[in-house]
């Protein structure tokens, strides 16, 4: 059975694994270790985001979302700035 996700890579193990999380509807559904080397150039970096597809727990293909990754990544800038702020108020 083919399924498709939107995937996060986590982290990059010893330069060679990509742990990603799976989400379905923004919640983590499941995590996929595939060697770095099978993702897209762009999306080989901690925070990437992309879109998966996946058969019998296998990558089947991967395309990056630049756009959303950088969508992201404001979005979590912003809320450690936010964070940051009310830390230096008290």
């Amino acid at each position: 059975m083919t399924e498709s996700f939107t995937g996060v890579v986590d982290r990059v193990v010893d330069g060679e694994t990509a742990v990603i999380l799976l989400e379905e509807d923004g919640e983590t559904v499941d995590q996929l270790d595939v060697p770095l080397g099978r993702l897209p150039e762009p999306a080989r970096d901690e925070g990437a985001i992309l879109s998966i597809t996946v058969s019998a727990g296998e990558l089947v293909d991967a395309e990056s979302r630049p756009e959303e990754t950088s969508d992201r990544r404001e979005s979590a800038r912003e809320r450690l700035k936010r964070l940051s702020d009310r830390l230096s108020e008290r």
